[in-house]
């Protein structure tokens, strides 16, 4: 049987990110694999756009996921062909299964972490990342890594969160979460993790350390739109992310679990317009170049 991903087996950098991304709580999310997918139509669009993927370029998705990012660049490629990387052993089996149905033999998939895997040096055109190179252990080095990648000219595209604060995606679980269970730990705003992006300045500086030029990075304020109702979506957001994590935290169970997802349901109603959710978010998205 042909693997549906190539795995050089690779050191991984950040192993707790891995970890974390193959096991049960990883997987959880390739569940809510719509949701999230529709939630995040305006920025993976967003992001294609600033792109600017043409026919015939070689294209390379760095932390991938379950393949929505991959599969969008592989049809503006068309001719051109796409690689995703990504840590995650379930989310890449998804993915090609995604790229499989779609008939879209111009992706592949690679088990490996972009911040060490050995790219075979100026093969690719354009690099993006929906929400995948907030993780990793080491930015400027994982970033110098993709520049080599880049052949000179070269582009790269990504988009992240802002401040939590201002992202009710977050905000509100936590919240709520933290309401019934208890703190959560605060930790370092730049230690890997989903809002480790959120300061313009700081990613920007990384990137030119990296040896990229024409660094630019402007905010951007996006509609997420995620399916169903309130309720609907109070049940994917108990089943990742912030309140997913406090629930984990706590070892808390069922009761905490559905009253956390009732109070949920609540504040999500300010959100809803004729029976659809629709929430502002607060994104940064970036672009540089491989100096010529």
């Amino acid at each position: 049987m042909t693997e549906a991903f190539d795995n050089p087996h690779e050191p991984i950098a950040n192993a707790a990110e891995a970890e974390f991304w193959n096991s049960a709580s990883g997987r959880k999310w390739v569940e809510q694999e719509r949701a999230l997918d529709a939630a995040l139509a305006d920025p993976l669009a967003a992001l294609i756009e600033a792109a600017a993927i043409e026919a015939g370029d070689v294209v390379l998705d760095v932390g991938c996921g379950t393949g929505a990012s991959t599969l969008m660049a592989a049809e503006a490629a068309s001719s051109g062909s796409v690689t995703g990387i990504d840590v995650s052993t379930p989310m890449l089996e998804r993915a090609s299964e995604r790229a499989r149905a779609a008939g879209l033999a111009n992706a592949r998939f690679v088990l490996a972490d972009a911040q060490t895997h050995a790219f075979e040096a100026a093969a690719c055109d354009v690099a993006i990342s929906r929400f995948g190179v907030m993780f990793f252990e080491n930015p400027v080095a994982a970033f110098g890594n993709l520049l080599g990648a880049l052949r000179p000219g070269g582009r790269i595209a990504f988009v992240t969160w802002a401040a939590l604060a201002d992202n009710p995606w977050f905000s509100l679980p936590r919240e709520i979460a933290v309401a019934r269970l208890g703190p959560l730990p605060a930790g370092d705003p730049n230690a890997p993790g989903p809002m480790a992006f959120q300061d313009i300045s700081r990613v920007v500086a990384i990137l030119r350390a990296a040896g990229f030029g024409e660094v630019e990075g402007r905010a951007i304020a996006p509609m997420l739109t995620p399916p169903g109702d309130a309720a609907a979506v109070a049940r994917t957001a108990g089943q990742i992310g912030p309140a997913a994590r406090a629930l984990r935290l706590y070892e808390a169970g069922a009761e905490d679990a559905a009253a956390i997802e009732a109070s949920l349901t609540e504040a999500l109603r300010a959100y809803e317009v004729d029976g659809a959710v629709r929430i502002p978010a607060a994104l940064n998205l970036y672009t540089a170049r491989r100096p010529s």
